[in-house]
């Protein structure tokens, strides 16, 4: 089956959970003998650096991208606004790659095109016009939620007001475009139930990530009294979470457990949080191996309180063994069992309650880490689940 895979950001270096999800699933096609070409929409935020990704990799992909200037115009968004637009889905119009995508379809045929994010349907039309291929959504999360909840838990007025409207126009559009596809594949049941309660009438089935080979490096020495972060900064919900989680736990736990040291790690970490000043706490910032990082601490913390879809960081740290507290949101779509391989906590009492369990229990964590490995292990193996999708495009294309 040859597959066009359209994303949105290269999905390698995969530095981010949207970078892991798009390379683990057309990693897992391509081992189910699936032939894979990669266009993609790059930006400052996400490079497109052919030189320096896998031989192997561009080879395989034929990988191929045009920029586009992801930069905010305050005046640009506040239109979009009052016009009911969704600027978040504008940004991304590229009359370059609109030449692109209709060159390569010309030149090839596919029978899938896998779009990474709702952010590319405006080029629906193109592929329409240009290919007798499938058009499938690889959907990361529902992007209008992750705005509806940032929205809920904005103190400043102005801010709150322009999430809010950005997040209803957002949605309007969303849901609007949903049956453009002609499947649409979320990494979680649960988004999957929210797009067909809310009209999508095509095929909406859950398709979560999947982890290869990923094991915990045995010659890193984790400290004992530790808990860590690691998550892209410059993804709202997790510079917001970071900040309430420093704010309204960290002093609880810091009263309680006075020896026990904080991690925060991730690219683009604002200069803010990166001088702040709390005890105990080390702002790492950008690591260059996240698994090394996440390695040699001993619990990991995931304080979000807005978002959508799945948490690949999640997944990594339970893939190495990791202990893991989190948020209902952080952990949602998960197949996890509260207190057996994860542990949940919404309220600042919960996560003091969780961390000091953990750290005081040894053969606790530990045991809550393997649980956690052998989640991994038997429900998100990359080439399993890269067989499960193309079982069902092996159904669409018998119609």
């Amino acid at each position: 089956m040859k597959i066009l895979q359209f994303c949105n950001k290269p999905p390698l270096p995969a530095i981010d959970g949207g970078t892991i999800g798009m390379y683990s699933i057309s990693e897992g096609l391509a081992n189910n003998g699936c032939s894979i070409k990669v266009l993609t929409t790059y930006s400052d935020k996400h490079p497109l650096k052919v030189d320096i990704l896998p031989k192997e990799y561009v080879e395989k992909t034929k990988i191929e991208g045009v920029f586009v200037d992801l930069r905010i115009r305050i005046l640009d968004a506040l239109w979009c606004v009052f016009a009911a637009q969704s600027y978040v889905v504008k940004r991304f119009v590229n009359e370059q790659m609109q030449k692109l995508l209709a060159k390569t379809l010309k030149a090839e045929d596919f029978d899938v095109v896998q779009i990474e994010s709702i952010m590319l349907a405006p080029y629906i039309p193109i592929i329409r016009k240009y290919s007798k291929a499938k058009i499938t959504f690889h959907c990361p999360n529902v992007e209008h939620l992750i705005w509806q909840r940032m929205a809920k838990t904005e103190h400043n007025i102005f801010k709150k007001w322009y999430l809010k409207n950005t997040a209803m126009n957002l949605r309007a559009y969303e849901l609007g475009h949903i049956n453009d596809f002609d499947a649409v594949f979320p990494m979680t049941d649960i988004d999957a139930r929210y797009f067909t309660n809310n009209g999508c009438k095509r095929l909406c089935v859950g398709i979560p990530i999947g982890f290869d080979n990923i094991e915990k490096l045995p010659d890193v020495i984790e400290e004992e009294h530790s808990v860590f972060h690691i998550g892209s900064m410059n993804w709202q919900p997790n510079e917001q979470g970071i900040k309430w989680f420093l704010s309204n736990v960290w002093p609880l736990i810091h009263k309680e457990l006075p020896h026990i040291k904080a991690y925060f790690a991730g690219r683009n970490m604002s200069m803010a949080m990166k001088n702040g000043e709390w005890d105990n706490v080390n702002m790492v910032g950008e690591v260059d191996d996240s698994i090394l990082f996440m390695s040699g601490k001993k619990i990991m913390v995931v304080p979000l309180l807005s978002g959508s879809g799945i948490r690949v960081k999640i997944l990594e740290a339970m893939s190495i063994g990791k202990a893991v507290v989190a948020t209902s949101i952080a952990a949602e779509g998960i197949m996890y069992e509260d207190g057996k391989n994860i542990l949940i906590a919404n309220t600042p009492e919960e996560f003091v309650d969780a961390i000091m369990k953990l750290d005081k229990d040894a053969d606790y964590c530990k045991q809550v880490g393997e649980n956690a490995y052998k989640l991994i292990r038997e429900r998100y193996d990359t080439n399993y689940i890269g067989a499960e999708l193309l079982k069902y495009y092996n159904k669409l294309l018998e119609k």
